[in-house]
């Protein structure tokens, strides 16, 4: 039986782990965020890491850090300077 019209997609990131080094999200893969590349999540409160929303399927957003970050730039981090010097 198939389906005429596809249902709401149900992908949702999650973060996997915090440690010391950066944060663990999982969003249809694994993906870790170093503290070096990522340093916002560094003093972060552990409740606003955990806070983040898939809002399109490819771009997450941290409402209470204002972090906003498209999985491209996750798969490409040399192609993508996300920390001004």
């Amino acid at each position: 039986m198939r389906l005429k019209n596809h249902g709401r997609g149900i992908s949702q990131v999650e973060v996997l782990n915090i440690s010391q080094f950066g944060i663990w999200i999982y969003v249809a893969k694994e993906y870790f965020l170093p503290y070096k590349e990522f340093p916002w999540f560094r003093d972060a409160k552990l409740a606003d890491i955990h806070n983040v929303r898939l809002i399109h399927p490819f771009h997450l957003y941290w409402p209470a850090l204002d972090v906003d970050l498209d999985l491209n730039s996750l798969n490409n981090l040399e192609k993508y300077s996300l920390i001004c010097h």
